[in-house]
């Protein structure tokens, strides 16, 4: 079963799409920003899938993004964001992850998910 790596500093959010994905069958680890996620990848947690916001109070999306694809580059990112240039500049950053602008269907960010998987 793959397990994802939710990133999102608003609790509400984290949850709704933690549990969506959690019974859509992923194993869901939550993290509330780059730090903690960061934590996560380094205590060698199998992560098969990022999905995290970019812009954070405290750290950078951005930053962790760069950070996987340099020291864990198996792993696939997933970016979001509500700001349209911020989509862009992720959607460059993510090569083999798709950028996906806020707001967003739980079903869509799945299908993304099973898509960067490579299963139908």
């Amino acid at each position: 079963m793959p397990t994802l790596l939710i990133v999102e500093a608003d609790v509400l959010v984290r949850n709704a799409v933690a549990g969506y994905l959690r019974e859509c069958g992923y194993i869901v680890i939550e993290a509330a920003g780059p730090d903690e996620a960061l934590g996560v990848l380094e205590a060698d947690k199998p992560v098969d899938v990022v999905f995290s916001e970019v812009n954070f109070r405290q750290g950078d999306g951005f930053a962790l993004a760069q950070r996987i694809r340099r020291d864990w580059p198996r792993i696939k990112i997933i970016l979001t964001s509500g700001v349209h240039k911020t989509c862009e500049e992720a959607g460059e950053l993510c090569e083999h992850g798709p950028m996906l602008a806020k707001p967003y269907e739980h079903r869509d960010l799945e299908r993304h998910i099973r898509q960067l998987l490579g299963r139908s």
